[in-house]
C-alpha cells in the first residue's frame, strides 16, 4: 500500500466523518429542540423509550450523540436512570442503520445526493431549506467518503502481510481488542463499521474475522459517553456504566454463540455474495438480541450500577447525612470555644 493509498483512506475517513457531522447538524437544526423535548417528557414505558432512542439515533446517525445527550439529561435531573436505560438500548439499535445503508450500496447515487444538497444551500435563501440541504449534502459526502476509502483499500487485498494480520482476528480476544481500540480512536462506531465493510467489500476480511472486531467496536463506541460523563454527578456516571455494560454483556453472549453455534455460517448463508451485508446484519442482530435479552432486567441493571458506583455521603446532605469534614469543623469550633473560656 503506497502513501497515496494511505492518504486516500484518511481522506475518505475525513469525508465520512464530516458528512455524518453535516447530516447530524442539519437534522438537529430542522428539529430544533423537539428531540430534547421528546427525551425530557419520556415516560417510564420501556418500549417507548427504546423506540425513541432507536428513532433519534437512526435520524442523527450517532449512538454516541444520543448517549451523551442522555447523560446530560440524567446529570441535570430531567431524566431518571431507568428512563436512560431504555433510550441507551434503543440508541444501540438505531446506530446499525448506517451499516445497512452501506450494504445496500446507496453510494452509487451519492454524488447526485451531494449535488442536490449543495444546490439547495447555494441557490435558495430559506434557512429551513438550508438545513435540508445540509442533510442531503452530508449524506452524499458520507457515501463519497465511504467509496473513497473502499477504493484506497483495494491494494491491501494483494498484501500478504496485511491479510495475514487480519486472519489473526479469528482469535476472539484479539479481534475484540482491535475493535475497541480502533473505534475509541476515531470516536465513531458507524465509521469503524464502515471501514470494516470496506475491507470486506474488497475481499480482504471475511465474517469469521470481522465478527469479533465488530463486537469490540460496540464497546469502543462507549468511550465518547465515558468522556462526556467526566465531572457529572453520580447518576450520569451510572448511565455511562449501563451503556458500557450493555455492550460488554452483548459481546460476551455473541462471542460464546459464535464459538459454540453455527451463527456465522448462518449469517453468511443469508447474503452469501455480500460480506458487507453480512456484517451489517450481524451488527443489527447483535444490538436487537442484546436489547431483548436485557429488556426484562432494567431494574437489575440499575441496582447493579448503584452497587458499582455507590452514593457518596456528600450527595445525601439533605437526607441527614453529615460529611466527615463537617464533624471535624464542629469539633474544632467546640474546642476553640472551650479554650477561649479558659482564658
Amino acid at each position: 500500500m503506497t502513501v497515496a493509498h494511505f492518504m486516500g483512506v484518511l481522506g475518505g475517513l475525513a469525508l465520512f466523518l464530516y458528512g455524518m457531522q453535516m447530516m447530524s447538524s442539519g437534522l438537529e437544526s430542522v428539529a430544533g429542540n423537539r428531540m430534547k423535548q421528546i427525551l425530557e417528557r419520556l415516560t417510564s414505558n420501556r418500549f417507548l423509550g427504546i423506540f425513541v432512542g432507536a428513532g433519534i439515533t437512526a435520524v442523527i446517525q450517532s449512538s454516541s450523540a444520543t448517549t451523551v445527550m442522555v447523560v446530560g439529561f440524567v446529570n441535570s435531573g430531567m431524566m431518571t436512570l431507568k428512563q436512560a436505560i431504555w433510550i441507551i438500548m434503543g440508541a444501540n439499535i438505531g446506530t446499525t442503520i448506517t451499516g445497512q445503508l452501506i450494504a445496500l450500496d446507496v453510494g452509487v447515487i451519492a454524488p447526485l445526493i451531494a449535488f442536490l444538497g449543495v444546490v439547495i444551500i447555494v441557490f435558495l435563501k430559506s434557512k429551513k431549506l438550508h438545513y435540508i440541504g445540509n442533510i442531503l449534502a452530508g449524506l452524499g459526502v458520507l457515501f463519497i467518503g465511504m467509496d473513497m476509502m473502499s477504493s484506497a483499500m483495494e491494494p491491501l487485498a494483494d498484501s500478504e502481510a496485511f491479510v495475514n494480520l487480519l486472519t489473526k482476528f479469528d482469535n476472539p480476544l484479539l479481534g475484540i481488542l482491535a475493535g475497541i481500540i480502533f473505534t475509541a480512536l476515531i470516536q465513531s462506531s458507524s465509521a469503524s463499521v464502515g471501514i470494516l465493510q470496506a475491507l470486506a467489500d474488497n475481499g480482504i476480511i471475511g465474517l469469521n474475522s470481522a465478527a469479533y472486531v465488530l463486537f469490540g467496536q460496540n464497546i469502543g463506541t462507549c468511550v465518547t459517553a465515558l468522556l462526556a460523563s467526566v465531572g457529572t454527578n453520580r447518576n450520569a456516571k451510572r448511565a455511562t456504566v449501563i451503556h458500557i455494560s450493555f455492550n460488554v454483556i452483548g459481546t460476551i453472549v455473541f462471542t460464546v454463540l459464535c464459538l459454540i453455534t453455527p451463527l456465522i455460517p448462518f449469517m453468511e448463508s443469508i447474503t452469501p455474495a455480500n460480506v458487507p451485508a453480512q456484517i451489517a446484519n450481524l451488527h443489527t442482530l447483535f444490538n436487537v438480541v442484546t436489547t431483548l435479552l436485557l429488556l426484562p432486567f432494567g431494574n437489575v441493571l440499575v441496582k447493579l450500577v448503584k452497587k458499582m458506583l455507590p452514593d457518596k455521603p456528600k450527595e445525601y446532605r439533605n437526607n441527614m447525612y453529615i460529611r466527615k469534614e463537617s464533624i471535624l469543623f464542629c469539633c474544632q469550633q467546640c474546642l476553640r470555644g472551650l479554650f477561649d473560656e479558659t482564658k
